[in-house]
């Protein structure tokens, strides 16, 4: 699986978008591409832990963004992951890059990925460190390497090529074929900030010092990793017999790279949480199909379940779907419940169909917004006081969640960021909260989100605020509370 981060909906080839991304076009081609696939929620931590389980978030015990110096939460080991299902049928597994879902680095117990059904590991508890280019802060096994020369998306290649080697020659090693199926999860960091790519790549885009050009390069010089990759199975002869799926965390954080969408990264709007989807399997599913049914990452574990003829995890309620129907064209695919989001800070969404249903929240984070808006100001004359480019490159406030090159904008932006952060202390009063405004959607005809139908359309606006409210409660009854100490065993 090729996971990536803060990648909008409009911004590779395939999708309309102005990166060139030859490889990821082909295996759009060839494979099922979807044009209503979601992540699982409009932040990092949260739809990560949807990805590996098809269970909503909050039920796998995490509820927002994780700080691993200041959070208990984490993924719970409880959760039975695509990891641990594959492993049980003989798969091989390894899980290289982001991570995000908690680790035990900073004094606080919590499991590693081998816990979660990883054979191997090499990852970063969050983003690439200091930047995209000789990350400090990758992690093998445990052990930390220390600085990598390099860009984090060739890095973890290199790192997933040595991993597919070593498998053969032990394989070969014990008189065996290399025949053992594995499970590759590779989730590049890309191109969340901080961000860097090669100057050659940068400039097919706009200045050096544009962050907008730079973005593009982070997402270019991805493609040109996966293309080692893609090669690297045709050598072995396993790409025509391997599943490869590609789709982002959530949005971008740039308006501009979610097209005609509404929101961005974090909202419960389209632009939050729509992104691509593409599915490539020459020897198992159809080749050269634009899929436009909704689906999304929380489908994955079901789905490969059913691709592949394992009975899903036993006792738990799956949010996901089978999706092996839609990719083979065989059977009728059912979705049991519909999509739906969930954020402490944006509310929730469902989607059914055509229509979905935005929720906002009935109350309010105990956040100080006083002293967030005057680091805001802080970080503004700070840059106006240096003429730094920053100021000419966008939305100042989203780049306050991502950083800046300026050593005193930055330090001042962590501060801004450790206030804004999510508080396990806030999840009484999130389970106990609600919503206090409604606002349905049609999709197919504003796929924009301009229009307002609850009025107009009563009888779906009344059906789908109760299926929200339905899934919500049981979304929350099922999630851990943080602020008990019994939690910490899972």
């Amino acid at each position: 699986m090729l996971f990536v981060d803060d990648l909008g909906y409009r911004d590779i080839g395939v999708y309309g978008g102005p990166v060139s991304t030859p490889i990821l076009d082909g295996l759009a081609a060839g494979g099922v591409r979807f044009t209503d696939f979601h992540s699982g929620s409009g932040v990092c931590s949260s739809s990560r832990a949807v990805v590996m389980t098809g269970r909503h978030h909050i039920r796998a015990g995490i509820y927002h963004v994780i700080n691993d110096r200041s959070h208990d939460m984490h993924l719970l080991e409880r959760e039975v992951t695509i990891a641990e299902l594959l492993k049980s049928a003989g798969y091989s597994t390894a899980h290289i890059g982001k991570w995000h879902m908690g680790l035990p680095f900073h004094g606080r117990d919590k499991p590693t990925p081998d816990r979660h059904g990883f054979d191997y590991w090499f990852v970063t508890e969050n983003n690439a460190w200091p930047s995209h280019r000789n990350p400090v802060n990758f992690v093998r096994n445990g052990t930390r390497v220390g600085e990598l020369e390099g860009y984090s998306s060739h890095l973890m290649v290199d790192e997933a090529i040595v991993w597919l080697d070593a498998r053969r020659f032990h394989a070969r090693a014990h008189g065996k074929e290399p025949d053992q199926p594995f499970f590759l999860n590779i989730w590049f960091h890309e191109p969340h900030a901080p961000i860097a790519a090669p100057d050659e790549v940068v400039a097919k885009y706009g200045d050096l010092d544009d962050p907008a050009a730079i973005y593009s390069g982070t997402i270019d010089n991805t493609d040109r990793a996966i293309a080692r990759l893609v090669e690297k199975l045709k050598v072995d002869d396993e790409f025509d017999n391997t599943l490869i799926v590609y789709a982002s965390d959530n949005g971008s954080y740039r308006q501009d790279r979610v097209g005609e969408l509404r929101g961005k990264k974090g909202s419960n709007f389209e632009g939050g949480h729509r992104v691509p989807g593409i599915f490539h399997w020459p020897g198992g599913i159809a080749r050269g199909r634009v899929e436009t049914e909704p689906a999304g990452v929380v489908d994955l574990l079901p789905t490969f379940a059913g691709l592949l003829g394992i009975d899903p995890p036993s006792g738990v309620h799956l949010d996901g779907a089978d999706l092996s129907p839609l990719l083979t064209g065989r059977g009728e695919f059912k979705r049991e419940q519909p999509l739906f989001w969930f954020s402490p800070d944006a509310g929730a969404a469902v989607r059914d169909g055509r229509y979905s249903l935005v929720a906002f929240p009935g109350y309010r984070l105990p956040k100080d917004r006083e002293a967030m808006n005057d680091l805001y100001e802080q970080v503004r004359a700070v840059l106006e006081a240096g003429d730094d480019p920053a100021l000419t490159h966008g939305d100042l406030w989203t780049q306050m969640f991502n950083g800046f090159d300026n050593p005193e904008a930055e330090r001042l932006r962590i501060q801004f960021i450790l206030l804004n952060q999510f508080r396990e202390s806030w999840i009484p009063a999130l389970k106990a909260g609600g919503f206090d405004r409604f606002q349905l959607f049609d999709l197919e005809q504003d796929i924009s989100q301009q229009t307002d139908k609850s009025a107009e359309q009563p009888e779906t606006f009344a059906r789908l605020k109760q299926t929200l409210l339905d899934i919500h409660a049981s979304v929350m009854a099922d999630g851990p509370d943080w602020t008990q100490s019994v939690v910490r065993s899972d």
